[in-house]
């Protein structure tokens, strides 16, 4: 039997979206399973804090449909949920804040050697938690 390819996607999820979709039906291409871990409240600093908590953001990522399985990350170790998980294959959002050499030479140094893809942009209006919680306070402004 051949072993199945485990794909590992991870971010914040905070107001869900058609962008978050999008990279999950794509990173769910890369394999046969879907793993996500979902970024803990307190280990958000390259944006404001989430809206949603964690919970619910977990319940809400684990719903759908290309998610197989999903998860809080760490609240100490990046590397823990990923050394549990040993993923194949990493799949990288368009606007995450990792640079690919870095991150797989972080791992490599851990002994891990997935392969590290990073999707492309899509275009849409509504593919940004940003635009989004933007375009509600201009209607509210309004």
């Amino acid at each position: 039997m051949t072993p199945l390819t485990r794909v590992l996607a991870t971010g914040t999820f905070d107001i869900l979206h058609p962008g978050h979709l999008y990279f999950l039906e794509q990173a769910k291409m890369l394999g046969d399973e879907l793993y996500i871990i979902i970024s803990r409240d307190v280990n958000v600093n390259h944006k404001p804090t989430p809206i949603v908590p964690e919970e619910q953001r977990l319940k809400m990522v684990a719903a759908l449909k290309p998610v197989d399985f999903a998860m809080l990350g760490s609240l100490t170790d990046y590397f823990e949920p990923i050394a549990e998980i040993n993923p194949d294959v990493i799949v990288l959002g368009f606007d995450q804040n990792f640079q690919e050499n870095e991150l797989e030479n972080a791992l490599n140094q851990r002994g891990f050697f997935p392969k590290i893809v990073r999707l492309q942009k899509i275009e849409g209006e509504y593919y940004s938690s940003r635009a989004i919680a933007a375009e509600i306070a201009e209607r509210k402004n309004k």
